[in-house]
């Protein structure tokens, strides 16, 4: 059968997609490009999922993701469709990529040139210049190896890693070796620990829980560089959401599925509040647990409740987007505060979850780098706490946390902005729970823990539905938004396989 033939009879296929984020629209693209006919149900009033954009006042807000990191698998996505980032939207690669404050006048910039950033090394640690050209060396192989061998496995089963070749490079990944002792190996600054650790700990879990395997984030970050697109992150939404509707894909806002009704091991109808949707494929891009506990009758789910239960989260936020009257000084794009004790707030996530006293914080300054997000004269804000999922949530808590991180911000940057704000939201765990049905209103889906890594994780593939499969942050290949690109085209090639 040529190619034209079988796009021919993809036709006559109707895929379904619940969710329009990265991973739903990444599906969706690929699915559609191969003929089938696709339809994306989206919840919320614009597609994205959590890649929305907030707008009041001449501000524009991304409301979740803000870093570009791993350009590489954004290219490699867009090249399905013979086209490149650069068609869609104007790509900086921020220098320096950000900065960390440790205190009052005590900060780094980390910046873009290998060079410079092993000096920079070499200045606060004599001798950790040429350990850190090894310690990228190693990353830059498990980034390479892991991006080129293991995450586009479905892992659907221990078989599929059964290759010697695999196995072998495997014992290189480091995956029975904890980061933190992996980094430790080679510095001893706290600084730099601080520096190297925090992708693990914004993103996943506790540094001595994840695999050294994840030091594949260092390459990503201080080699591959951070990158921002003008206009924001939401742009690689509208960007794909174009290619979506290029290849005719239906996709209906303001949708919300209510129930995926099954007979016989197969799904019959999806119920949303706007009436059925007939398919003969379903992808959920929902949250996994609200898909498999709340969308699908227990006869069919593919946990228990117990299994949930005992799932290592990443963590929640608290977010603010702010919007100030003025200019500010020497702050950059992105900024992490680590002025107060590391550990201690990792401890305050994932061993014994409570609000922190002391946390540690980001603020991203789009407007540094983009005039598009803030009048002119003006700035955009961006503050986020990283917090254990599941803690209350309450008004209380966000107005004492907000005074506690600006009056930070303040005395660390010497730059006053309380009262300077003419926009202001705040948004958390009960706001995560509301508009994306997510599990403990978690923000990042599963921690990077041994046991949450590969055919570990909750299950791509449905057990009891021949027709149904899982795609997103809480499966495979795992939290992030280039996983989340990878993610979708995983789910797609095997429905693919499934129809042909």
């Amino acid at each position: 059968m040529s190619n034209f033939d079988a796009m021919l009879s993809n036709n006559n296929k109707h895929i379904a997609i619940i969710g329009s984020g990265f991973a739903g629209l990444s599906a969706a693209c690929v699915l559609a490009k191969e003929g089938f006919k696709v339809t994306v149900l989206e919840k919320n009033d614009q597609p994205g999922g959590r890649a929305r954009v907030w707008k009041k006042d001449g501000f524009t807000f991304d409301m979740g993701p803000s870093w570009y990191w791993m350009p590489d698998v954004f290219e490699n996505f867009f090249a399905l469709f013979g086209k490149t980032p650069q068609d869609f939207y104007d790509l900086k690669r921020l220098d320096p990529g950000y900065r960390v404050y440790f205190g009052q006048d005590d900060e780094m910039d980390v910046p873009a040139n290998l060079e410079a950033l092993e000096a920079l090394f070499e200045s606060i640690e004599p001798g950790s210049s040429n350990n850190l050209k090894e310690f990228l060396k190693q990353a830059e192989y498990k980034y390479k190896v892991g991006m080129g061998e293991y995450v586009f496995r479905p892992s659907h089963n221990l078989g599929e890693f059964i290759d010697w070749n695999l196995i072998r490079k495997s014992f290189s990944m480091q995956l029975l070796t904890g980061m933190s002792k992996h980094v430790r190996k080679y510095f001893k600054n706290p600084r730099l620990i601080k520096l190297l650790e925090f992708p693990v700990l914004f993103l996943g879990a506790r540094p001595q829980d994840t695999p050294a395997m994840y030091s594949m984030m260092n390459y990503a970050d201080l080699v591959l560089g951070t990158w921002y697109p003008i206009g924001g992150m939401n742009e690689i939404v509208k960007a794909m959401v174009s290619i979506a509707e290029e290849h005719q894909v239906d996709i209906k806002l303001n949708t919300e599925v209510l129930k995926i009704e099954v007979e016989d091991e197969k799904v019959k109808y999806i119920i949303t509040n706007n009436g059925i949707i007939d398919a003969d494929f379903v992808i959920t891009g929902a949250d996994y647990e609200h898909s498999d506990q709340k969308l699908i009758d227990e006869p069919n789910r593919n946990y228990d409740r117990k299994y949930w239960d005992s799932r290592t989260m990443s963590p929640s936020s608290l977010l603010f987007y702010i919007g100030l009257d003025k200019k500010l000084g020497d702050i950059k794009h992105h900024n992490l505060f680590f002025d107060e004790d590391f550990d201690q707030h990792a401890e305050d996530i994932y061993t014994k979850p409570k609000w922190p006293q002391k946390p540690l914080f980001y603020v991203c300054c789009p407007s540094k780098t983009d005039s598009t997000v803030a009048p002119d004269g003006y700035e955009n804000l961006f503050f986020l706490v990283p917090l254990a999922p599941g803690l209350e949530d309450s008004e209380e808590l966000r107005k004492k946390y907000f005074k506690l991180i600006t009056d930070r911000f303040e005395a660390i940057t010497g730059e006053s902005i309380q009262h300077n704000i003419i926009v202001k939201r705040s948004y958390a765990m009960d706001d995560f729970k509301a508009d994306y049905n997510s599990f403990k209103g978690n923000a990042y889906g599963l921690a990077n823990t041994l046991g949450q890594t590969a055919f570990f994780k909750p299950a791509m593939r449905a057990k009891h539905i021949k027709n149904l499969l899982f795609t997103g942050q809480l499966t495979v290949p795992g939290p992030g938004v280039p996983p989340a690109l990878i993610s979708g085209q995983i789910a797609a090639a095997e429905v693919i396989k499934y129809l042909k």
